[in-house]
Parts: C-alpha cells; structure tokens; sequence
C-alpha cells in the first residue's frame, strides 16, 4: 500500500476532480451533514479557491486513489500578531478509515503552518464526533480557553 500526500493545485483538473470528490464524500458522512454539495459549490469552488492565496487543500491518496482531506485557510492571531492555520476540513473516505490518514494529513498541515511562522493550528469538531475528538486531542488539539473561570471557547455562527 503507498499512501501520498500532495496540496492540491486547483489550475491541475484532475486534483480539483479529486478535491471534489473527497469534500463530497466528507459532506455526505453524517459528520460533514449528511448531504451532498449544492451545485453550485461543485460548480464554483476551485474556481473560487484559484483566487484566493490564503487556502490550501492536501489531497491524500492511497494506492493512487483519493482517500482523504484537509482543507485549510490562513488566518491571524492578533493576540500573538502571528498568523494561524485554520484546519476548516478534514474528511477521510469511510473505506480507508483506521489507517491514520488524518494523522498524516496533521503531521503535513503542522510542518506547513511552521514554515509559515503560524503561532497555532486551529480546528473545530463535533461535540458527538468522539472518534475525530480523540484523533485531535492524540495529535495535541484541546479546547481554547483564556480563563478557566470563563470556560472554553465556543464555535458560532451565522449564515448570511
């Protein structure tokens, strides 16, 4: 079995084919919220993703086929006047699970966000998604806080 790891060049049609199946797969897995992507994502994202240099995707292969993936953006901490690397994907496909894909994966996206000069690596997962949870906090990963009294941080939303 070899396993490959390649960030994605979103001009390369085949990686943008790969980049939409595996993000596909991650939305259609209950975790990612069980449903396909809209048309208009399949339509539209490497296109919107080739204007942009603070993204980037890892595609992870096994035996030449797509089977895992970590998107990720630049962000800033202002606290630290650093940049960070918001892990904002990370999917693997159900048959190659167990394989330690997304360690792999983490392993590459901590060397990038070092070459960077990133203070942290960010990410956020579903409170029931134990098994990514304990994949993250194997890796490092544990709730943000500033003052225990004031509790972790929560991630919010709201859609525009």
């Amino acid at each position: 079995m070899t396993i490959a790891i390649i960030k994605a060049d979103y001009n390369n049609e085949s990686h943008c084919k790969d980049l939409m199946f595996l993000l596909n797969a991650y939305a259609e897995d209950p975790m990612g919220g069980g449903a396909p992507l809209s048309d208009y994502t399949v339509q539209n994202l490497c296109n919107e993703l080739r204007k942009r240099d603070n993204v980037f995707s890892l595609l992870c292969y096994v035996d030449d086929k797509p089977a895992a993936i970590c998107n990720c953006v630049e962000g800033f901490s202002t606290f630290k006047a650093k940049p960070l690397l918001n892990i904002h994907d990370m999917g693997v496909v159900s048959e190659y699970r167990g394989l330690g894909l997304s360690h792999k994966l983490m392993d590459e996206v901590e060397t990038i966000a070092v070459e960077m000069g990133c203070c942290k690596i960010t990410l956020e997962v579903l409170e029931g998604n134990q098994v990514a949870k304990n994949s993250y906090i194997k890796f490092g990963f544990e709730g943000y806080e500033l003052d225990p009294e004031m509790g972790k941080a929560m991630f919010w939303e709201k859609v525009l």
